[in-house]
This record gives C-alpha cells, structure tokens and sequence, in this order.
C-alpha cells in the first residue's frame, strides 16, 4: 500500500531534489523510494518509473525556470530583458544542476503531461517575444533563439564543469559575451534563402 500523503508531485520534487544533489543521471528509483521512505514498489503507484519521473522533473524544472525568468524580464525589452533574461538562466543552472540538465536533455515526456505543463509554452514565448524587441521576424528569430540557447547552455555547462581554468573570471567573460549578444542582435544580419557558411 501507498504511504498516505504520497503523490506524483512530491515523488517528483524528491526526484528533483536528489537530481541536484547527485546528478540527473545518477538518480534512480530505489534512491527517490528511501528520501521518500517507502518501498520502491510505492513509487509506481504515481509514476510509471524512471524515464516517466525524468519526464516529471524536466517539466517541474521548466515551469520553475520560466516563472523566474518572466519575474526577471517583466516590464524590461533590449539589452535590459536579455541581460536579466541569461542572468536568471545561468542562476538556475547554478541552483538546481540537476533539475537544469532536464530541461537541456531529450526525454520522452508524457503527451498528456507535456500538453498540460505551461513551462516550455511560455519559455518560447518569452524568449520569442525578447527578441521581437531587436526587431526580429522569422526565420531570424529561430536562429537567434538557437543562437542563445547555445551560448547560454555552453557556458553554464563549461562552467559547471570547471572548463574555465584562466586566471580571468568567468563573470567577466559572462558580462563580456552578454554585451557582443546585445550588439550582434541589434545588428543582425538579414537571411536569405538559400543562405550557406
């Protein structure tokens, strides 16, 4: 039987908790089961099993992500909303490692679960609509949201993993690469079809 008061919710948020502790990877069953203190066969009554609670923490992990990201970016547009916009992504990264590596991994969600959680809507929505503030119209906006996502994840991922061993520090190059993004999405050059490198 269920321990009483145990959800897909809390199973989830010790799922999350135990990702930023050890690492996504590193999670499993049997260990969410005894932070939980019950069987692991308890779990199943409320997730389907590991790559379905992966699912579950990815998206409590963008829902978590975008609601800070809308705090920090409301009423803001230009180079004010994408400085607090990448200063909130990488501060998530920070926290909640685990968590962050969920929403940067491919995970077999749930449809039904994907289609009711409003965390990946609104980040492209947020997203979106701060580069719309550069004047942007498609498909140079996708390529920018490509091109920010890339160098936002590039840099926390290095960081996390020490990859930035000069003396110079990484908040440094942080602010530097924040300002050449302002200036490259303010001057950004038109696409063409058929564009090539």
């Amino acid at each position: 039987m269920a321990r009483a008061g145990l959800t897909a919710e809390r199973v989830t948020i010790a799922g999350a908790e135990l990702a930023d502790e050890v690492g996504l990877d590193q999670v499993t069953m049997s260990q969410v089961a005894r932070r939980l203190g019950v069987k692991d066969a308890s779990l199943y009554t409320h997730v389907r099993g590991l790559q379905d609670l992966r699912g579950r923490i990815a998206l409590l992990a963008a829902d978590e992500k975008t609601i800070r990201i809308a705090e920090a970016t409301a009423g803001r547009a230009g180079k004010d909303a994408l400085v607090a916009f990448a200063n909130t992504w990488r501060e998530y990264a920070h926290r909640h490692p685990g968590r962050y590596m969920a929403t940067q991994t491919p995970i077999e969600i749930d449809p039904e679960l994907a289609a009711k959680a409003p965390g990946p809507r609104r980040a492209v929505e947020l997203t979106y609509g701060m580069l719309r503030g550069y004047g942007l119209a498609e498909p140079d906006l996708t390529d920018a949201v490509r091109l920010l996502r890339s160098s936002f994840h590039g840099f926390v991922a290095l960081e996390a993993a020490g990859g930035f061993a000069h003396k110079r520090s990484p908040q440094q190059s942080w602010v530097r690469a924040l300002n050449a993004l302002h200036t490259l999405l303010e001057h950004w050059p038109t696409s063409r079809e058929g564009d090539s490198a």
